[in-house]
């Protein structure tokens, strides 16, 4: 697929294939289905590119913008127009380092010398590095910039084919020729829970609360160790005291949802549910009981059966 080079790119991915054409479905819809993505606009570039020049030191007179290749270029572009000069081939004195973001720093420790500046931050960027460059905006989860769109897509797959083939399979047979795409849509599901948020569930009530223990017995879960990725399922009672506010009965359930559908470990996801209802019902009391069989164990290891987990929490 040909992308127009430049500023002013236009966002030419209309639909997005995955190794073969009969499965194929749009950014919008992966980025709803694969957990913590966010697609990047080239207008939110230029916008950022504004906010990243009020920012510069006043007074600093730049002889221009090097863009770091690949991530930095276009960002540099819109900065070098925002200042009014050039961009360059390579830095130079008196110039503005860009890239589009600095995670850990490795990159910009080797342009340390000049000022730099870039679109992103993370939060776990180490602060006296995000101290030491000029940024937009600050983000955590994963972000997809238009030049790292069909890379990023291919990318994905491409872990899952490596990973076949690192067990000692042919990803080129038949039947694995269309895993690797099924594997990445399948993240979506199985890890739908960092998408969700338990304020977006917990609806209260005042009318309907009682003095005796509200419970909702035997939720079925499903979620994956995050020691081995390999699944733990089982069944979560939930109770509680209410004070002043109820949740519909259902609401419950999706709460385990919510904390299931992650990497986890049986541990803390008992105590995340209990946590969640403390903090948005402030119940007079909470008791969640976990029972899981966990694949980590049967499949593989000690060979045991199962692990139960009971929180009380007033």
């Amino acid at each position: 697929m040909k992308e127009e080079k430049g500023v002013h790119r236009k966002d030419v991915m209309k639909s997005i294939k995955i190794r073969r054409e009969d499965i194929s479905f749009t950014k919008e819809e992966l980025a709803l289905k694969t957990p913590g993505i966010k697609y990047y606009s080239i207008s939110e570039i230029m916008q950022d590119a504004k906010r990243v020049v009020e920012r510069l030191r006043e007074g600093k007179v730049y002889t221009g913008v090097y863009g770091i290749p690949r991530g930095g270029v276009t960002f540099g572009l819109a900065v070098a127009r925002e200042l009014g000069v050039s961009i360059l081939d390579r830095p130079s004195e008196n110039c503005l380092v860009v890239d589009d973001v600095v995670d850990s720093g490795e990159t910009y420790y080797k342009y340390k010398e000049y000022d730099f500046a870039c679109i992103h931050v993370k939060r776990t960027t180490p602060e006296n590095i995000a101290k030491s460059v000029v940024w937009a905006s600050e983000i955590e989860g994963w972000v997809i910039y238009p030049w790292e769109e069909t890379d990023a897509l291919e990318g994905r797959t491409d872990c899952v084919t490596r990973m076949l083939e690192l067990i000692g399979e042919d990803p080129n047979r038949e039947g694995l020729l269309e895993t690797p795409a099924r594997v990445v849509k399948s993240w979506g599901e199985l890890y739908g829970g960092y998408n969700q948020k338990p304020e977006a569930i917990l609806k209260t009530f005042s009318e309907g609360t009682c003095d005796e223990m509200v419970v909702l017995k035997q939720i079925e879960f499903y979620s994956m160790c995050e020691h081995h990725m390999l699944p733990f399922f089982g069944k979560i009672s939930v109770g509680y005291i209410p004070d002043k506010a109820v949740v519909g009965i259902s609401k419950l359930a999706r709460l385990v949802e919510v904390f299931s559908r992650r990497l986890q470990i049986q541990e803390r996801l008992t105590g995340q549910i209990a946590d969640a209802l403390i903090e948005h019902l402030k119940p007079k009391g909470v008791m969640v009981v976990c029972e899981a069989k966990h694949l980590c164990m049967v499949a593989r290891g000690v060979g045991k059966q199962g692990y139960k987990r009971t929180l009380a929490r007033n």
